[in-house]
């Protein structure tokens, strides 16, 4: 879970307290079987769409143009109690682009109705799903798997690498846990926040400016 680069870029929906922001967050692993988790937040009910961009390539909603190449990604979302809602491998041609080289659709776009609350997301490679519920893990917690360079291909035995981006879209706020090593995000602002995400984006700063 530990990663040594990321970007997370808010873009504004309204100026309203209850302001829905598209979040963007781009980042690499360091080996094929890492986690990433993302926290969100929704002060009212909606419809939250999680998208990779990753496999594919394409520009993401901070208007990023990512490049294709990366992993198969595996998206599972949960409540904050860790009870799992849904999760997904591949989104399919009707939903993302395929890969200019090996035509497979294997980004991820789920789009899920959601009442007010705090939630989870995480991405991995596949095949590594979750087990279930967040405390029941994922299919390779434990594996010691240091020839990471090696570890990065599709199911297709097509080589890939490390890096991934992930959108999280209709939200009031989203940010990658502050006690995950190494993960402290650099947001810039495209706009007026709202008092929530303006107060985490002063946070994020001031952990920045810490380290």
């Amino acid at each position: 879970m530990k990663l040594k680069q990321l970007f997370a870029i808010a873009l504004l929906g309204s100026a309203s307290l209850a302001q829905a922001a598209n979040l963007s967050f781009t980042g690499n692993f360091t080996y094929d079987n890492d986690v990433q988790r993302f926290n969100f937040t929704l002060t009212e009910a909606g419809t939250v769409t999680l998208r990779s961009w990753s496999y594919a390539g394409g520009v993401n909603a901070a208007g990023q143009t990512i490049l294709r190449g990366g992993f198969d990604p595996i998206l599972a979302l949960f409540s904050a109690d860790g009870t799992r809602i849904a999760e997904q491998d591949d989104a399919g041609c009707s939903l993302v682009d395929p890969d200019a080289v090996t035509g497979s659709c294997w980004d991820v776009n789920r789009s899920e109705d959601l009442l007010a609350g705090n939630y989870i997301v995480t991405i991995q490679q596949y095949s590594n799903f979750s087990r279930g519920n967040l405390s029941a893990g994922y299919t390779y917690d434990g594996v010691d798997n240091r020839n990471f360079r090696d570890g990065f291909v599709d199911e297709n035995g097509d080589r890939r690498d490390s890096h991934w981006a992930f959108d999280i879209l209709n939200v009031t706020s989203a940010e990658i846990p502050p006690d995950e090593p190494g993960e402290v995000p650099e947001p810039a602002s495209l706009g007026l926040l709202a008092a929530g995400t303006a107060g985490l984006a002063m946070a994020r700063r001031r952990r920045k400016l810490q380290a």
